[in-house]
């Protein structure tokens, strides 16, 4: 049986979340996964969620999760559904949830100087995820986050920027993974729409 995935897809349509749900659909079918593509947050209330999927993929960039679907989404992490996603669609989703940003081990906060050049730097070049690719300077925004000093930081991001000097100098990690309950979290802040997402390292 293949394992199976859950696809949260919507919130803001400016990281065009159906067409890089799409991407994601191609390369987990590809790796001989069964996904599931849900527009709707209450896919999360179904009574057998933690028993049905082995890793929801959150692309829903704010937005909020009501109290029963934060529970719900809570549990299966915890019981050992992985989760995973990128930039706003899990790093900027459900704001108001703390819990969820629990989960996640980081919450976007801010990107000055909105797209511009900068370079990310693989930390961890032995990891299985990220084993191959090597530095590389991206056009995008550069997510400033509250980051859980308890991930696992295989990618980080150096600040000089104008628009906020005072974060000049800041490493930030920009592609992270760690545990939460039984559950397996993956993150990566690169990927701000298809075409970005759709860029060899980043993909």
């Amino acid at each position: 049986m293949p394992k199976k995935v859950l696809i949260l897809s919507g919130g803001w349509a400016g990281h065009e979340p159906e067409k890089t749900s799409e991407i994601f659909r191609h390369d987990l079918t590809t790796a001989g996964l069964d996904v599931t593509i849900a527009t709707t947050l209450d896919a999360l209330l179904a009574p057998d969620l933690a028993r049905t999927y082995d890793l929801i993929v959150p692309n829903w960039t704010m937005a909020e999760l009501t109290g029963p679907q934060e529970a719900a989404l809570c549990a299966a992490i915890e019981s050992g559904v992985g989760l995973a996603g990128i930039h706003g669609g899990m790093g900027d989703a459900f704001r108001p949830n703390a819990n969820y940003q629990f989960i996640v081990g980081g919450q976007f906060v801010a990107h000055p100087d909105n797209h511009h050049d900068y370079l990310v730097h693989i930390t961890k070049p032995n990891d299985p995820i990220v084993a191959g690719i090597d530095d590389f300077v991206f056009h995008s925004e550069q997510y400033y986050m509250h980051v859980d000093p308890g991930n696992e930081v295989l990618a980080t991001t150096t600040f000089e920027t104008r628009a906020a000097p005072w974060t000049n100098g800041t490493v930030m990690p920009a592609v992270w993974k760690r545990h939460h309950g039984a559950g397996r979290v993956f993150y990566s802040s690169l990927g701000h729409n298809a075409q970005q997402v759709e860029l060899p390292p980043v993909r």
